[in-house]
């Protein structure tokens, strides 16, 4: 073991500056009534010196942790391997880090999970919370309401309840859906298909609702069942070819899921686009540009959900009021999407 200098403390920054202990104290935990030459002083001592405020000592001043939860409602198997959680991790992180704000990463692997995450939300460890891929049944908004934890959810509230004051950030999956579909039926594709995503998810239903926008009449054996992934988009394409091996196109609900079925049409000897046209949705470039051929898909800016979720939240915050926007309108935001026309259709 090595031994270590003696950690800075108040009264040393204190001595430093040539002020009172409350003097530091005031500036370094954001109070007010210092004049400006002295918050300078304080400021540059802190810097020499290297201090670093006490934490919980800072809590009891501003009532504040400087600590947001980001809790994602999936196992670590599926959070590491898909692309689209890490940009709205580093969307997420990118905000808190620019307000000085720690990210708490809570995951839930199963029902016991939920019971913990509720259990550290109420325990005051954190400011709020970012929410993001919900299912239908999950207990969590009961916990996190329980807990009383102001909170920001990623995509369109689906559950049953009351709703009032929800705020969330979600992209325009339903009408992203439909230019895909449309830009298919310009091709001039007839039996088009839709792999949707995961059911209990808003996201997925949306999309599905935007592909029947636009194929009223489409035969119910054009529409398979998978789960965001890409096994799941080989499952339901193999599915799709034994029912209807006519099929000429292909909207999937994800770019993974397009990957997926992009493999099985390679193995059955179907050449995309020329005779099964293939978009998907997200457009995260180390899928979309690295599939063969590269991916046709519906843009939705992940990183910027990511952000946008941190910033409502932290607005609220400062403002007191985490839960409401301005007039105590609630502040939820619906982001375009784009189609990004590549080789694929």
């Amino acid at each position: 073991m090595t031994d270590t200098a003696p950690r800075p403390t108040l009264e040393a920054v204190a001595a430093r500056a040539g002020v009172s202990r409350a003097t530091v104290s005031r500036v370094v935990n954001g109070g007010d009534g210092v004049r400006d030459i002295l918050v300078e002083r304080v400021r540059k001592a802190v810097e020499e010196l290297g201090y670093v405020p006490n934490q919980a000592a800072r809590s009891l001043v501003t009532r504040r942790h400087d600590a947001i939860a980001v809790v994602v409602a999936e196992p670590e198997t599926r959070v590491f391997a898909d692309p689209f959680f890490a940009l709205q991790l580093r969307g997420i992180s990118k905000e808190l880090t620019a307000h000085d704000n720690q990210l708490v990463l809570l995951l839930t692997e199963g029902r016991d999970d939920h019971a913990r995450v509720g259990r550290y939300l109420a325990g005051g460890h954190v400011d709020g919370a970012l929410v993001f891929s919900l299912h239908l049944d999950d207990p969590l908004p009961e916990l996190i309401q329980r807990a009383g934890v102001p909170t920001v959810f990623g995509g369109r509230p689906g559950w049953s309840g009351d709703r009032r004051g929800v705020v969330y950030v979600d992209s325009d999956n339903r009408g992203g859906a439909r230019d895909a579909v449309r830009h298919l039926a310009g091709l001039g594709r007839t039996r088009i298909a839709h792999i949707t995503g995961a059911l209990d998810q808003t996201s997925a239903v949306d999309r599905l609702d935007g592909y029947r926008d636009v194929m009223v009449d489409a035969d119910p054996r054009l529409i398979a069942e998978a789960d965001f992934t890409p096994a799941g988009g080989e499952r339901a394409m193999r599915e799709l070819l034994d029912r209807c091996p006519d099929v000429d196109a292909v909207f999937a609900a994800n770019d993974l899921t397009a990957s997926g079925a992009l493999r099985v049409l390679r193995e059955t000897g179907r050449r995309v686009p020329d005779d099964v046209a293939v978009i998907g949705f997200d457009d995260m470039l180390p899928v979309a540009e690295q599939t063969d051929p590269p991916l046709t898909t519906v843009r939705q800016d992940i990183e910027e959900m990511g952000r946008l979720m941190a910033r409502l939240l932290l607005r609220g915050l400062d403002r007191g009021t985490p839960q409401e926007g301005v007039g105590g309108t609630p502040s939820s935001v619906v982001l375009p999407t784009t189609l990004v026309r590549r080789a694929s259709a």
